[in-house]
């Protein structure tokens, strides 16, 4: 049951408050720290899969756990910054519907028998909103670039994706249950 990449997976659970306590005292060095453990725990949604699949150490806990990880880390981690002025409000309410939204209706299909697997959008997405925090995390300029211009630019590549990617979702399910009916 707690095999490395369901620990893996639980890293990245933890992560999400030390970001929390970090973003909560901003300031460069804070941000850049909850910036490094946003990367390294963002890595290990990779390598929790990757590990599981390779030693066939794949559970229904893991299966459990991982999109949940995936949630916690990105929705704190956007909450916090709606809190710190860094973004929207409107951005973070989206994000944050829809990761309740295809969850509930996850939820809803599994109870009916129905296994619908997040597609290339919705890993494409988890994707674009990692690589839109990241620099937004780290908010100061580095190197003369501005990374909070940087990591607005991509949020919106990954608000696109987050509403399209959960319309998608909403209509493959549809199409399962009509199947099934």
């Amino acid at each position: 049951m707690f095999n490395l990449a369901n620990t893996l997976t639980l890293g990245r659970i933890f992560a999400a408050p030390v970001i929390i306590v970090l973003l909560y005292y901003p300031n460069k060095i804070t941000m850049f720290l909850a910036a490094l453990v946003f990367f390294l725990a963002s890595l290990t949604d990779f390598f929790d899969g990757y590990i599981a699949r390779r030693s066939n150490q794949v559970t229904n806990l893991g299966k459990f756990l991982d999109p949940l990880a995936d949630k916690l880390l990105i929705c704190s981690t956007l909450i916090m910054l709606t809190y710190l002025g860094y973004i929207s409000g409107w951005i973070t309410a989206v994000i944050v519907c829809r990761e309740l939204a295809v969850t509930g209706l996850r939820a809803i299909a599994v109870d009916m028998g129905l296994v619908l697997a997040a597609d290339k959008f919705g890993k494409l997405k988890t994707v674009m909103q990692s690589f839109a925090l990241g620099p937004l995390l780290l908010h100061y300029p580095y190197f003369g670039l501005d990374m909070h211009g940087i990591g607005t630019v991509i949020l919106y590549i990954a608000l696109f994706l987050t509403v399209f990617s959960g319309a998608n979702y909403m209509y493959n399910l549809h199409k399962v249950w009509l199947t099934n009916e």
